[in-house]
C-alpha cells in the first residue's frame, strides 16, 4: 500500500504539472508562429509576441517554487535531481518560447515583402520534426521514459540534415540576385531557430536521463552530423 502524499509530495507533483503546462504553451506558441509565417499573417504573429510574458512568468514561478522547496526541505538524491530537472527544463522551454517570438517577429517582417519566391516546404517539415521532438521529450519526462529520451537525440539528426540542405539552398538563391536576399536571409534565420528548438528538446531529453540516473551529459559521446555554424549565430 502506498503511503499518503504529504505536502512536499504534492508540491513536487504540482511543479511537474506546471512544467507540462509551460511545455504545452510554448509548443502552441511555435505552432502559431509557423502558421503566421506560412500565411504571412502579421496579426497572428503579433499574438505570439504579446503572449511571451506568460511563458516568462510561468518559468519564473517554477524556478522560485523549486528553490523554496530546496531551501525549506533540503532534499537529496532523486528528489533533488527532480527539482534540478524542473528548473533546467523550465529554462529550456522558456528559450523555446523566445524562439517562437523570434519566428513571429520575422513573420511580421516577411508579411510586408510580398509573396514568397518559392513555396515553403522544408521549413514546415523542420517545424513538424522539431515540435514532435519537443512534445516527445515532455512525454518522456512525464513517463520517466529513458528509452524515449534517447530516441530524441537520433531524431535530431533529421532536423540537422534539413537545416543544412535548406541553408545551402537559401544561400544559392541569395547568390542569384538581390531580389531574393531579404526573404532568403529571414527564412535562413527561421530555419536556424527551428534547429535550436530541436536542440532544446534534446537538452530536455538529457535531463530525463539525469533525473533517473544522475548522469548529467548522457548524450555527450553521441556523434551526429556536423552542424553549420554561421558567423554571429551561437
Amino acid at each position: 500500500m502506498k503511503r499518503p502524499l504529504n505536502a512536499y509530495d504534492r508540491a513536487l507533483i504540482g511543479l511537474q504539472d506546471k512544467i507540462l503546462q509551460l511545455g504545452e504553451y510554448v509548443a502552441d506558441q511555435v505552432d502559431k508562429a509557423l502558421a503566421a509565417l506560412k500565411a504571412q499573417d502579421p496579426d497572428l504573429a503579433r499574438q505570439v509576441v504579446e503572449g511571451d510574458n506568460f511563458a516568462d512568468d510561468l518559468d519564473y514561478n517554477i524556478e522560485m517554487a523549486a528553490l523554496d522547496l530546496i531551501s525549506l526541505q533540503q532534499p537529496g538524491g532523486e528528489d533533488l535531481r527532480t527539482l534540478a530537472t524542473v528548473m533546467r527544463v523550465g529554462k529550456e522551454l522558456e528559450r523555446v518560447g523566445d524562439y517562437a517570438v523570434n519566428i513571429a517577429e520575422i513573420a511580421e517582417r516577411l508579411a510586408s515583402l510580398g509573396p514568397y519566391f518559392k513555396p515553403l516546404v522544408d521549413i514546415p517539415r523542420m517545424s513538424d520534426l522539431a515540435r514532435a521532438m519537443l512534445r516527445k521529450s515532455l512525454q518522456a519526462l512525464l513517463n520517466r521514459d529513458m528509452e524515449a529520451a534517447r530516441e530524441i537525440v537520433k531524431a535530431d539528426d533529421a532536423v540537422d540534415r534539413l537545416f543544412e540542405e535548406l541553408y545551402n539552398e537559401l544561400v544559392g538563391f541569395m547568390k542569384k540576385g538581390a531580389e531574393y536576399v531579404d526573404q532568403a536571409s529571414y527564412l535562413a534565420l527561421v530555419a536556424r531557430y527551428l534547429e535550436r528548438i530541436a536542440d532544446h528538446a534534446v537538452n530536455i531529453a538529457e535531463m530525463v536521463v539525469y533525473r533517473e540516473t544522475g548522469q548529467r551529459r548522457a548524450f555527450k559521446d553521441y556523434q551526429g552530423p556536423q552542424k553549420i555554424v554561421s558567423p554571429g549565430w551561437k
